[in-house]
This record gives structure tokens, sequence and C-alpha cells, in this order.
């Protein structure tokens, strides 16, 4: 009895080279389009409106620039720092505005440095929606500490991050070192 031999299937240029799937999602076109549309205010204004305070989550208002921390973060001390005047362009801020904007991450890079001894820190910001960005409108550093270990098998496979600390404990740590 003769065995056949196997056909194999020609695989395209793409399968050749990934191992990647594709998922086609055709409901997020639906997403996509309201994104682009939807004006809601502005989170940043509207806690700056407010002031500093535990409610608003800034820590600390400065001039033309502030310190807020993120209400959804990434690990402990997950601070932002964003100019008092809403704008998503970062090239047209102005000399008053860029000087403290990078005078405030250094200030908050220390306040964490002393609140919670990172051994590092991701700093980034994203600009426009293709850039990442998740508030288009107004521009802003994150400020995120990092420690070894601080990425395990929850957020990869349990899709849950643990933050260990609540925003109020982070803020009464921080304000002291603003003042």
């Amino acid at each position: 009895m003769a065995k056949k031999a196997a056909k194999k299937k020609k695989k395209s240029p793409a399968e050749k080279t990934t191992h990647r799937q594709i998922l086609f999602t055709p409901w997020r076109k639906t997403y996509i389009k309201r994104a682009l549309t939807e004006t809601a205010g502005c989170v940043f204004c509207e806690a700056l409106a407010k002031g500093p305070s535990l409610e608003s989550l800034i820590v600390y208002k400065g001039e033309t620039c502030s310190v807020i921390l993120n209400k959804y973060p990434y690990n402990n001390g997950h601070a932002m720092i964003i100019p008092n005047r809403h704008t998503a362009e970062f090239d047209k801020l102005n000399m008053r505005e860029f000087m403290e904007l990078h005078e405030l991450l250094k200030r908050t890079m220390e306040a964490l440095k002393e609140s919670f001894n990172p051994q590092g820190f991701n700093l980034g910001m994203n600009l426009g929606r293709v850039g990442g960005a998740g508030i288009v409108d107004h521009l802003h550093y994150h400020i995120v500490p990092r420690w070894t270990g601080d990425t395990n098998f929850m957020p990869l496979i349990g899709e849950t991050k643990v933050i260990s600390e609540t925003l109020e404990e982070t803020y009464k740590k921080l304000v002291p070192l603003f003042v």
C-alpha cells in the first residue's frame, strides 16, 4: 500500500515571516469614528479648575504647569506633569511653560525617589491619538516609578494590575514634598 505524499499548502509571504495572529474586528470602526469626534471636555482642565486637592488629584499647581496623579495608575506613584493652559502641541509651549514643565518633571522624580525608592522610571509623552495619547487635547508627561519584579503574571495572564497603595496614600506622601 503506497502512502500518498501529503501536499503542502503554499504559504503566503506574510505567513512565512510572522507567527502573529490577525484578528478582524470590524466593530472597532464605530469606536474609532466616535473617538475622533467626541468632545466631552478635558479632565485636566476640570481638575485644574478645582485646584490642588485629593478630589482633583492635583498635587501641586505652579505658575504655568502642574503635577497630577494618574487616576488609573500603572504603578504606585504614577504621576503626570501638565501645562495649566489647554494645549496638545508640545512645540507651541512658550519658554516659561517649557521650563516649568521640565522643572516639575525633575521635582516629581525627586519626590517619587524620596517617597517610593524606585529602582528606575518610565518617562514619556504620547502626542496625538495615533501616538498613543489617551487624553489627546491636553499634553502630559507620564512619570512611572519602576521596581524589579513589578511586572508579573497578573497583568500578563490575569489581565489585572495590582496597585498596593491607594491614591489618597500617594497624594498624602507627595503633597508635603512640593510645599
